[in-house]
């Protein structure tokens, strides 16, 4: 590895730290904080990165990204409905409880929508627990709305708890919101495939 690539690895390092000790409260970390614990000049950040922002989001996919691919399944469910709303209510537990994080991802997804951004690897993940009765091209849509219905829901938790009732600050309401939206969408995808 040249010298650049290794500095610019000690500062992706750095800051995936400094975002996981503060609990993924990005506000509290500097460009400062960061370029001192790393050990390099100010200028790095900017010259590797152009921002703190575009580093932080860099980081943030990152650390998102390990928790995507890592998640398994421990428990062995009988349907189909029953994998993909314990999936789904994992992964709307996690956007809830690392908010911070999560909504940078989200929104840096939003921005820059490719194949292997977090939101499509989400989508792959809750397809592995499709394995019956849904064709591929539905499975996909499924899948799809399901995780744009869980982050509108998450960025506008707000309003969405204004106009569907469900409190999403409380564990139990996310998880009837999540088993009303698999419950929904199952009677849609069946539908669709007859």
């Amino acid at each position: 590895m040249d010298k650049n690539t290794n500095v610019k690895n000690r500062i992706i390092e750095v800051t995936t730290e400094l975002i996981e000790q503060h609990n993924g409260n990005i506000k509290d970390i500097t460009a400062r904080m960061i370029a001192a614990k790393a050990g390099v000049g100010l200028g790095l950040i900017n010259y590797h990165f152009r921002s703190k922002e575009k580093l932080i989001t860099e980081c943030v996919q990152r650390i998102i990204g390990k928790v995507v691919t890592e998640f398994q399944m421990t428990k062995q469910y009988e349907t189909d409905k029953e994998c993909l709303t314990a999936c789904a209510t994992y992964v709307f537990d996690f956007l809830f409880e690392y908010s911070a994080i999560s909504r940078v991802s989200i929104l840096g997804d939003l921005q820059n929508y490719t194949k292997n951004c977090n939101s499509v690897l989400t989508q792959q993940g809750f397809s592995l627990s499709l394995k019956n009765g849904i064709s591929d091209k539905n499975k996909s849509m499924f899948v799809f709305i399901l995780t744009a219905a869980m982050q509108t829901a998450f960025l506008g938790s707000e309003t969405a708890t204004q106009l569907l009732g469900y409190d999403f600050t409380k564990k139990k309401d996310r998880a009837a919101y999540i088993s009303k939206l698999v419950d929904f969408l199952f009677g849609g995808a069946v539908q669709i495939d007859e």
